[in-house]
């Protein structure tokens, strides 16, 4: 510990008195202190578990299963002193303690079940209040996940399906509450894009997207428009970071939030550079009717997987790679040693695959993948990589 005295301190407050509770964590605490100690952060763990054991103390569920169920505290005070995400959204959502005397609470819960629990909420209370609900669900379950992948319950593919159906239901239920809220009836699709898109999101990634609608009605521009920042209003929250991040949309910052499904035809038609069709390999539309969900993907295709990719248009990805490396790389950074964005990293892979997808998909349908892994498995397959290049 780093803190001893601090240490001696929580330790006093968790065990004075007579109450059953100090008396269990009297018998209770050597061993848990052993185990804080064996992780990274024992000071964390200690004065988390003296929260959560504010908060549920005088449960009796909280202390039986610390005492009786086998695994339960040690897995408790790993978690705690391995990640201070966890051990912050513990403190908010409590209960979720139970889990860690039952492994099988961690798995991820699927879209099914989540959009049908959010909707119930949505079908029995006003916007606000179902707004602040469906958050908390949010959270609870990005908690879940948290704890399955320290615990080692979650494998990392596991994880991102879990956090990309999470993130699915999320903002599709929040459309439904920002068209309820504006009274709005318009056809309105919330594309995923990058990781999200891809399927592959991690706990610090972000939900970037773009927004389309099927109408060329006089007015429905501005109507979605307003339906647009009801969505972004409602989705966000400060507890649990989120943010719809349509940077990635046509003119970037300087273009509209949202456009027609005809103004969309219409930009990667006239105005696109590569980047942007290389970004739509990953665009994956989540939300809208079926005709706009097919029309919009059978438009992007068209550019995402083209028949042929120029040697023009090939130089422009290696310069902009190039310049996404040279202003991206934090100050001082060894290139060699930078996971993501260094030599061999990360967006080297997915860059390096991308490439492939544009130069071959055309030709070869099974190349339209979303997610980089199954696309890398496919380049192998046909014979484009060789199995020690993919591994």
């Amino acid at each position: 510990f780093s803190d001893p005295a601090g240490a001696v301190r929580h330790i006093s407050a968790l065990t004075s008195g007579v109450s059953r509770r100090a008396t269990i964590q009297k018998t209770l605490l050597p061993v848990l202190i052993r185990w804080m100690a064996e992780g990274i952060d024992p000071d964390r763990a200690l004065i988390s578990f003296r929260r959560l054991s504010e908060s549920l103390g005088e449960t009796h569920w909280f202390l039986k299963m610390l005492r009786d169920s086998s695994g339960a505290a040690e897995r408790l005070m790993r978690v705690l002193s391995s990640s201070s995400f966890i051990a912050r959204l513990l403190e908010h959502i409590p209960d979720s303690s139970a889990w860690f005397g039952d492994p099988s609470s961690l798995q991820p819960t699927g879209s099914e079940k989540l959009v049908l629990e959010m909707r119930s909420i949505i079908e029995r209370e006003d916007v606000e209040t179902a707004a602040e609900l469906i958050r908390q669900i949010r959270r609870r379950e990005v908690l879940r996940l948290a704890i399955g992948a320290v615990l080692g319950e979650l494998a990392m593919n596991e994880v991102s399906k879990g956090l990309t159906d999470l993130v699915d239901s999320y903002l599709t239920c929040m459309l439904e509450l920002a068209k309820s809220q504006s009274g709005a009836e318009i056809d309105f699709g919330i594309v995923a894009m990058g990781r999200w898109g891809g399927g592959e999101l991690g706990f610090g990634s972000d939900a970037d997207a773009m927004l389309v609608y099927l109408s060329d009605s006089e007015g429905a521009q501005s109507l979605a428009e307003k339906v647009a920042s009801q969505l972004m209003q409602l989705s966000k929250d400060s507890l649990l970071e989120f943010e719809l991040d349509l940077d990635l949309r046509p003119e970037g910052k300087n273009g509209p939030r949202i456009r027609s499904l005809a103004s969309y035809q219409a930009y990667y038609e006239k105005w696109a550079d590569t980047w942007e069709f290389q970004a739509l390999l990953r665009a994956r539309i989540i939300t809208g009717s079926e005709v706009l969900q097919s029309s919009f993907t059978s438009i992007i295709d068209t550019y995402r997987y083209p028949a042929e990719l120029d040697a023009k248009k090939l130089t422009e990805i290696r310069r902009i790679k190039a310049r996404v490396e040279g202003e991206r790389l934090p100050l001082g950074a060894d290139p060699t040693r930078h996971l993501k964005l260094g030599r061999g990293s990360i967006s080297d892979v997915e860059w390096l695959i991308q490439l492939y997808q544009l130069r071959y998909a055309g030709l070869h349908p099974q190349l339209r993948s979303l997610g980089t892994l199954e696309t890398l498995d496919q380049l192998v397959e046909l014979k484009l990589l060789s199995a020690p290049q993919a591994e």
